[in-house]
Order: C-alpha cells, then sequence, then structure tokens
C-alpha cells in the first residue's frame, strides 16, 4: 500500500474477519483487514492535518492489498488522532477500536473506544485519559485461572491498567503502572487470531536502536507472552520470552552451586556475542553481583534492592533470597527479564 489522497499511512493493527462482516470476502478464505491511520497532506504533524483512519484487505493471505474505496471509514477527531488498535470483542458481538487522541486543549492525552459491526462504520462510546500513542487492549487470566479474568490497556511505552472492558466503556481497577524500566522499547502490538489452543498473547515491541551503516532503521525486539499474576502490590503485568526461543539456540553451557568470587568469571573462554543466560544468583551477603555484557555491567545492588544496566535501573527483591535473570543478547541490544 501506498500513500493516497488521504496521505501517508501510519500505524494501525489487522484482523481476520472470519465471518465476513465486510462483505469483502470473494473466495474460500476469509480476508484479512488492516486499519491504520492516514496522515493527510505533506506534513503529517502539522497541527492542521486531518488525521482519518481507513481500511484495506486482502483475499490472498496478505499477498496483495486494496485499499477500501469508502475510506475513511473514521473521519478525523480534535487533531492528532491515530494507531487504531483493532480486535473481535465476542460477548457484544462487535468489532471496537481503542484510538490514541492528541491536542486536546486541556493537554491531557486520551484512549478513545470505538464499535462497529462491519468495520466500515464507526460509533464513539467512552474515552480514558493517561496514555500515549500506539494503544492495546486485551484480556488475560490472573495467574491462569480462566475464571478470574482482567483487561489489560497499555500506550506506546508499556506503562498501563489493569481493570474491566464491557465492550463500550474501559473501567481501570489501578493506578497507572510500568513494567519496563528499560530505553529499547516502544509501540508495541500483540498478535490477534491467535490459534484457541495456543492462547497466549504474545508481543512484539519496537527496539529504538541506533544502528549506523545498516541497510535498515532500528529493530523489533523478541517475542515474549504476556500474563498477569497477582503480587503483594497487586495484579501486575509480566512478560517472559516465548519458548520458541528455544529453537534456535546452539551451544549449551551450564553450572551448577557455584562459589562467584570478586574479580573472578564464570564465563571466561566462552566465545560468541549472541546469548540466552538463565542465571539464579543466591545473594548471600554480596553486595553487587550480576555480569558484564560487551562491556555493558548488569549490575544487581543488594543494599538498594536495585537492578541497573547502563543509566536505567528497576527494583527488584529477592524472592527466598534468590534473584533470577534472563538476558537475551543480541549484537545491538540486551533485554533483561528479572
Amino acid at each position: 500500500m501506498h500513500p493516497d489522497r488521504l496521505g501517508t499511512m501510519f500505524s494501525g493493527s489487522a484482523i481476520i474477519d472470519k465471518d465476513n462482516t465486510t462483505g469483502f470476502q470473494t473466495g474460500d478464505q476469509p480476508p484479512l483487514v488492516c486499519i491504520y491511520t492516514s496522515a493527510g497532506g505533506t506534513n503529517p504533524w502539522s497541527k492542521d492535518q486531518p488525521f482519518t483512519q481507513g481500511i484495506a484487505y486482502s483475499n490472498d493471505r496478505g499477498r496483495t492489498f486494496t485499499v477500501y474505496e469508502g475510506n475513511p471509514v473514521l473521519g478525523h477527531i480534535n487533531g492528532g488522532n491515530r494507531d487504531p488498535k483493532v480486535f473481535w470483542h465476542e460477548p457484544t458481538d462487535q468489532w471496537v477500536i481503542v484510538l490514541y487522541l492528541d491536542r486536546y486543549p486541556d493537554g491531557k492525552r486520551r484512549m478513545a473506544f470505538f464499535t462497529s459491526k462491519d468495520l466500515k462504520s464507526w460509533e464513539k462510546q467512552s474515552e480514558v485519559s493517561g496514555f500515549h500513542e500506539c494503544p492495546e487492549l486485551f484480556e488475560l487470566p490472573v495467574d491462569g485461572d480462566a475464571s478470574n479474568k482482567r483487561w489489560v490497556l497499555y500506550g506506546a511505552s508499556g506503562r498501563y491498567y489493569v481493570g474491566k472492558f464491557d465492550g463500550r466503556e474501559f473501567k481501570p481497577d489501578t493506578e497507572i503502572l510500568s513494567y519496563n524500566f528499560g530505553n529499547c522499547f516502544y509501540a508495541s502490538q500483540t498478535f490477534n487470531n491467535i490459534p484457541a489452543e495456543d492462547g497466549r498473547r504474545i508481543q512484539i515491541g519496537w527496539g529504538q536502536v541506533d544502528l549506523p551503516g545498516m541497510p535498515f532503521n532500528q529493530m523489533m525486539t523478541f517475542p515474549v507472552e504476556l500474563t498477569l499474576h497477582n503480587t503483594d502490590d497487586g495484579i501486575r503485568l509480566f512478560p517472559y520470552p516465548v519458548k520458541e526461543i528455544e529453537k534456535i539456540r546452539g551451544k549449551r553451557h551450564a553450572w551448577a552451586d557455584a562459589s562467584l568470587e570478586p574479580g573472578a568469571n564464570l564465563l571466561s573462554g566462552i566465545e560468541g556475542e549472541l546469548f540466552d543466560i538463565d542465571a539464579e544468583f543466591a545473594v548471600g551477603d554480596a553486595k553487587e553481583l550480576g555480569f558484564v555484557i560487551g562491556g555493558i555491567p548488569v549490575t544487581y545492588n543488594v543494599a538498594k534492592g536495585e537492578l541497573s544496566c547502563g543509566e536505567e535501573s528497576a527494583s527488584l527483591a529477592p524472592t527466598d533470597g534468590k534473584i533470577r535473570l534472563r538476558l537475551l543478547v543480541d549484537r545491538v541490544s540486551i533485554e533483561i527479564f528479572a
């Protein structure tokens, strides 16, 4: 798809219209439908540009797309509205869009909720304030209990609410929370229509890493599964690398019950630059512990209860006197799960 009469195409999302609610289907396969932001004229960030939402569809499993001739399906709203996240809400038998609304006179950022029966005609239902760009909204069981579910609403930086959603209105049960504390994460999306027998909520983020000299711009983060769990502070969102990463492992190295002395390097002599490190430390009477990855320290300060990498840090409390770290080391990034 290329820029058209409605402007440059910005972020959006996509679904499988399995019941052909759009009427776009021409063969045996249900259509794949993208919904995206059209950013107006030659300067999409001008305050006068009319941002609108459009759709395009494919009947050959995404090989080619046809832009819907009736675009825009959702007109200009108050400025920089963009980044539609669309999904089917089964209990109310309708499509839902979560859309970022920008440039309100009061300066607050909002997510708005719209509903539709056919992806073409949309009705605004409600708003909630607090986030910036690229919204996501999905339901997860708490601690794997299918009878106890909550909805997660988040924005581009990974800040999120846990709450309830009835198909029209989102009601937060928490304050704004965060599960990401690094400097290499933005505008993530999760997959729609994952097969029921799988059932995971899998997320890939935009890794904002400068890569001078490369024939591409920045990167995507490793896919993670998102889950909800009860903690001492309430229900929280947990990301963890998907199990499929095991398929790209090469050599395996393992140590158990190793004593670490100051200055010692357990991993000396291991060559390479790509690693999947899974480590459990008994904190004991150590002041600090961790790794040095490509000259970059990943350090746990015991007294502060704080994990740091470069200039970024996050609180981390031991469990039964232990901390566990999972590090996915790529050539230009370190993704840390603690």
